[in-house]
């Protein structure tokens, strides 16, 4: 960011989005902090780290889209526990609720990257990918660079707090993994006693 300025700061969002554990949490509010001390501007903090976040969406939707859905469905028919009918349910739960999953996404960690991935498999008009993107990430960039603004030389308190939601979502997803798991298994189990019959 001291190289490159606000652009460098978009630049490190936009390869957040590519690799997930470069933490947004810690790169936006020390934008902020940058800014603060006058080595960038704060709206121009503000529009780079959008941009960065648009552009790394926009990546990772192009994944999804090359991957495609008839790619997506062999793969996952490879996958151990995982049916096609898990695909399909999860096909129909996004073509009703993608809109909001993307916008809402675009503030929740380690979803914020994932979500695009299944927005391109399912081809959701670019323009609008494009602007309900722009428009959550907008609003999660500008509390983190503001707050990074505010705090001052106390800016790395926003990663503190921000690392106890990241650490409850990924203690759900975890707990979600090994609850799907176990309902597989214990689904197997229950047809190999009943073939046995």
């Amino acid at each position: 960011m001291e190289t490159l300025g606000a652009p460098g700061a978009g630049l490190a969002i936009a390869l957040e989005n590519l690799f997930p554990p470069l933490p947004s949490e810690v790169i936006l509010p020390l934008s902020g902090f940058t800014a603060s001390r006058g080595r960038m501007g704060l709206v121009d903090a503000l529009v780079w780290t959008t941009i960065g976040s648009v552009v790394g969406a926009l990546a990772l939707y192009g994944v999804g889209a090359l991957l495609g859905r008839e790619r997506t469905l062999f793969l996952a028919g490879k996958l151990p526990l995982v049916k096609i009918s898990d695909i399909e349910k999860t096909e129909a739960w996004f073509q009703k609720h993608g809109k909001k999953t993307v916008f809402f996404g675009r503030m929740i960690p380690i979803f914020r990257s994932l979500i695009s991935v299944p927005a391109g498999v399912e081809r959701m008009p670019l323009v609008t990918f494009t602007l309900l993107t722009l428009a959550g990430s907008a609003i999660w960039n500008s509390i983190f660079v503001l707050a990074g603004y505010y705090l001052g030389e106390s800016w790395h308190l926003v990663e503190a707090y921000v690392g106890i939601g990241s650490k409850i979502v990924i203690g759900v997803v975890a707990l979600a993994v090994v609850v799907f798991i176990a309902v597989r298994l214990g689904e197997r189990r229950k047809g190999r006693h009943a073939a046995r019959r």
